[in-house]
C-alpha cells in the first residue's frame, strides 16, 4: 500500500496525539501486539427519528397509565425455560 502522508508525530503533555489535515472527527483505534496501530474513519449519523404516530402513541398510553387505566402484571411463566 502506497503512503500518503508520511511524518512524525509525538503524544503531547495529556498524552493526545494529533492527527495533521485529518478528514474525519471520528476515528476507530485498533493496536496490535507488535506495535502497530491502525486507524478507520467513522462517521456518526444522527439516529432516525421516532415516526409521529408512534410518539402520539406513547402520549396516549402516558394519560392512560396517569389516569390509572392500565392492565394487570403479566404471567410470563410461560415463557421460562
Amino acid at each position: 500500500m502506497l503512503a500518503i502522508k508520511n511524518y512524525t508525530a509525538h503524544l503531547d503533555a495529556k498524552k493526545r496525539l494529533t492527527l495533521r489535515g485529518a478528514k474525519y472527527e471520528y476515528y476507530d483505534v485498533k493496536e496490535y501486539e507488535n506495535g502497530s496501530i491502525v486507524l478507520e474513519p467513522r462517521e456518526l449519523v444522527a439516529p432516525i427519528d421516532i415516526p409521529s404516530d408512534v410518539l402520539d402513541q406513547i402520549d396516549h398510553s402516558m394519560e392512560n397509565y396517569r389516569k390509572g387505566k392500565v392492565y394487570g402484571p403479566l404471567d410470563l411463566s410461560a415463557f421460562e425455560d
